[in-house]
């Protein structure tokens, strides 16, 4: 902080006689008077302070010289509290010592064991609910997912869950959101959303297209009385049902209708 000066070069004050002080200018313009010994007052006080903090400072660094060596307070006194309740020749012998050594360690080890026994199945329990939800949910993102197909229930010959079960292992979840698989095992990205993975309705479509028997699944178009497809040349020599016989069937029914290349027909 720089003096103020007058225009004669003199250091302007403020005060008369004994009170008369210097001015200041601070960095901002704003000026005070500066009080020297009340600065050298302060100044004095804290160096004393600083003395006074520093040497309680030294003389705690040298008591703690004399616990160097002992890591747990709390033993060391409980150890001390016991050497000062044993009686006169209570322990009289080396064994009786070792003794009372091995019984302490013994009961120090069962309890760190019980307690280790305790977390070890908390955390297991913790894991298994933990895991659990995750599944339950990632149920429900991925079945809910074919439930709500609009593809599904306008293209498919096959209901949801016989879907689910031939393309659900291409689907799984990460973070809460369903990721599709392509057959090498790779994230399914969207065409028309470049760089974020594909939706379940354009995954479906990818999965039904690569499906080497999708004619079987795919609901026949322009189908008229008798089951017969035109342009299909029939069921080709593959046994053929309606699509009521087909719902009708239990769902384990239906899958192996399926593997089996049946053709539903509306």
């Amino acid at each position: 902080m720089p003096f103020k000066f007058d225009a004669s070069g003199n250091i302007v004050t403020t005060g008369e006689g004994a009170n008369k002080q210097p001015v200041f200018v601070y960095p901002d313009g704003r000026e005070a008077a500066f009080d020297a010994d009340g600065t050298i007052s302060t100044i004095s006080r804290l160096n004393g302070e600083a003395k006074n903090h520093r040497e309680r400072a030294e003389a705690a660094e040298g008591n703690l010289k004399k616990f160097e060596g002992i890591e747990d307070p709390e033993a060391a006194k409980k150890a001390i509290e016991l050497a000062k309740n044993i009686k006169d020749g209570e322990l009289v012998t080396a064994g009786k010592v070792q003794e009372i050594k091995d019984a302490a360690t013994k009961s120090a080890r069962e309890s760190v064991e019980a307690a280790t026994r305790a977390a070890a199945e908390k955390e297991r329990a913790l894991t298994e609910q933990n895991n659990k939800l995750t599944q339950d949910l990632n149920n429900h993102i991925i079945g809910g997912s074919f439930a709500g197909s609009k593809f599904i229930a306008e293209k498919l010959a096959i209901p949801a869950d016989i879907a689910q079960k031939v393309f659900g292992d291409r689907l799984k979840v990460e973070n809460g959101k369903l990721v599709p698989m392509d057959a090498n095992g790779n994230p399914l990205f969207s065409v028309v959303r470049h760089g974020e993975h594909a939706t379940f309705e354009e995954a479906i479509e990818v999965y039904v297209s690569q499906y080497p028997n999708k004619d079987m699944i795919l609901k026949g178009s322009g189908a008229s009385g008798g089951g017969a497809r035109p342009g299909a040349g029939g069921a080709g020599g593959k046994k053929e049902i309606s699509r009521s016989q087909f719902t009708a069937l239990s769902p384990n029914d239906q899958m192996a209708a399926v593997k089996e290349g049946t053709v539903v027909v509306d």
